[in-house]
């Protein structure tokens, strides 16, 4: 932790880490506190099995895992070429041995995920880490805490448990709990609250932990050191926009190391109708969310393609959020349809010749949609982050199992339910 300090984005405030400190303690509105680092040029390192800890500089760890990945980027021809675009380059995050993406998961949630557990040190190993997912990220945190020993407390929508697959049975160090069918992402991030009010868990924090947020930069961080410059447009789906702002983050850190121009890249997150808070939120130049029944929330997250992007409660509005990162960048939110998205990764796998996760399809169908209203041009350089892919390749190479949950939760679950199921849950 000597390479770095937070600092509270809403006030400027400077202070000391704790060794996993979410909030600045004096602060009095909301804000993300952000990780100031001490060496202002990042030193990528050479050697390619450090995975995402090459860009070590900019992370906030006290260690290295097993098992490491990383995001790598390339410069697209096909696609390119077939969205008349002379600079379209292409950050994946998957499995794609052939380009050197080596994601087990097949998703960038390991960027979250390898870098979260680098930052616990050997005064939390007795602690449980609890984490909320919709899906991927509990996949991501499931792969690395099992690889490594550390003990976790998984909280997904029974739903989506069909995502928690792996290529190898877990450590019994990661156990999985859900809430039942027709809840939603919200639902299980409550269940992770109240779990997280047990002596002896530890929240991972979501999008308030700079290392999640500077774990998922390392896109922003292969890319712009690939192509040399910044971006002048950025395009990525969003559920929470943890990872548009934490590449809203980067790109302030390269203006300062000074070596890749001074633009910051325009932002363009998506989001998947009919599930479109933030975006009804930022079309009404709003920082505050709408009001959105929690019912027909859970209606038409079931109605998305890419359940992975229904967050109810993102982190916009507070200072150094999505609504701030859109701003400062001069950026936007569009929507996309379920068949926009599916037509998207049909044109990726024509084209780029590997399958794409929907989410992926959200943002390349918003680039599409931007190519056709003219919002970009010919000549722009573009970074598309293609947040998952490779899992059809994957899943044939290899054999699968999957995680049971411990206790399924009926919706309404009281904090008391919780209590005592987990309680026995640990004992066991």
């Amino acid at each position: 932790m000597e390479n770095y300090k937070l600092m509270n984005v809403a006030t400027g405030r400077i202070f000391e880490d704790q060794g996993w400190t979410l909030d600045d303690p004096e602060g009095q509105t909301p804000s993300l506190v952000r990780a100031i680092y001490e060496q202002k040029q990042l030193k990528v390192a050479e050697d390619e099995r450090l995975g995402l800890y090459r860009f070590a500089d900019w992370m906030p760890i006290r260690r290295i895992l097993a098992n490491p990945s990383s995001p790598i980027t390339y410069k697209s021809e096909k696609l390119a070429r077939h969205l008349g675009l002379n600079n379209l380059y292409i950050t994946f995050s998957g499995w794609w041995p052939e380009r050197g993406a080596r994601m087990t998961t097949c998703s960038f949630k390991e960027t979250e995920a390898y870098s979260v557990c680098a930052r616990l040190g050997e005064e939390y190993k007795d602690q449980v880490l609890v984490v909320a997912s919709a899906g991927n990220t509990a996949r991501a945190f499931a792969k690395v805490c099992s690889d490594n020993g550390i003990k976790l407390l998984l909280c997904v929508p029974q739903d989506n448990i069909k995502a928690l697959w792996f290529d190898k049975p877990l450590n019994d160090c990661v156990k999985l709990i859900t809430t039942a069918s027709g809840s939603d992402y919200f639902d299980a991030i409550q269940l992770s609250n109240y779990v997280c009010e047990m002596k002896g868990f530890l929240p991972e924090g979501g999008a308030k932990n700079i290392a999640r947020r500077d774990g998922m930069s390392t896109t922003m961080m292969s890319a712009v050191t690939f192509i040399g410059q910044i971006p002048d447009y950025y395009f990525q789906a969003v559920g929470s926009g943890t990872g548009a702002i934490a590449a809203w983050e980067a790109n302030l850190r390269f203006i300062e190391d000074g070596r890749f121009g001074n633009k910051k890249a325009h932002l363009i997150v998506s989001q998947n109708k009919p599930f479109v808070p933030m975006y009804e939120a930022w079309g009404q130049d709003s920082r505050a969310m709408l009001p959105y029944d929690a019912d027909q929330a859970r209606h038409d997250a079931a109605e998305i393609c890419a359940p992975v992007l229904s967050n109810r409660k993102p982190p916009y509005s507070l200072a150094g959020g999505l609504y701030d990162a859109l701003k400062d960048s001069e950026g936007d939110i569009l929507a996309v349809s379920n068949e926009e998205a599916q037509a998207a990764k049909k044109l990726f796998l024509e084209t780029e010749g590997r399958d794409i996760y929907s989410a992926a399809g959200v943002a390349l169908a918003s680039l599409i949609q931007a190519v056709n209203n003219n919002k970009v041009s010919a000549n722009d350089i573009i970074m598309l982050n293609i947040t998952g892919g490779g899992e059809k390749e994957f899943q044939e190479e290899h054999q699968l199992y999957n995680l049971k949950p411990s206790h399924i939760f009926p919706i309404g679950f009281t904090k008391e339910d919780v209590f005592e199921v987990v309680g026995k849950l640990v004992k066991n």
